[in-house]
């Protein structure tokens, strides 16, 4: 079994034990042992999530070594937040075979970009091939007046 060591780190995997690895970019969806770090924990947890009939539809590799996005969806009204919170238990628990522990936190380090737990949503109106685009247009104007209210909402460190 990979991982049965007892001793713990809260430095993110892939990184060197003191310091900061190279320069972000070649992790973001990678491929190599020198750039991917957590490939295999990311894959468990994907049929892990397929397993349980969780809608997850896609996982990537992110900028910042040790790290990795994926996507829950597509979902309707309140499932969403079921399958969401299932696939983070699940991304845990599989995680924990690996002695790795997951960070849902959006941004480790200030210099380095961070993915968090961003939410994407379409409706009809959005997806139409004539004024889709205008009608996003016009829901960011109205969000944009809250701006500042709604990222405060999300945390001062975000």
């Amino acid at each position: 079994m990979l991982g049965t060591s007892t001793k713990f780190t809260s430095w993110p995997l892939g990184w060197p034990n003191n310091g900061y690895p190279g320069q972000q970019g070649p992790y973001y969806c990678s491929v190599g042992a020198n750039v991917c770090f957590g490939r295999i924990i990311a894959d468990v947890h994907y049929k892990a999530c397929l397993y349980a009939g969780i809608n997850i539809s896609g996982t990537n590799a992110e900028v910042m070594p040790g790290q990795y996005e994926y996507q829950v969806g597509p979902s309707t009204g309140v499932d969403i937040g079921d399958h969401l919170y299932m696939s983070r238990y699940l991304l845990g628990r599989v995680a924990e075979d690996y002695g790795i522990c997951i960070s849902f936190a959006p941004k480790l380090f200030p210099e380095w970009n961070g993915s968090g737990c961003h939410t994407n949503f379409s409706t009809e109106t959005m997806r139409a091939g004539t004024g889709g685009m205008a009608y996003i247009e016009k829901m960011m104007e109205k969000l944009s007046v809250k701006h500042k209210l709604h990222m405060s909402m999300y945390g001062e460190d975000n």
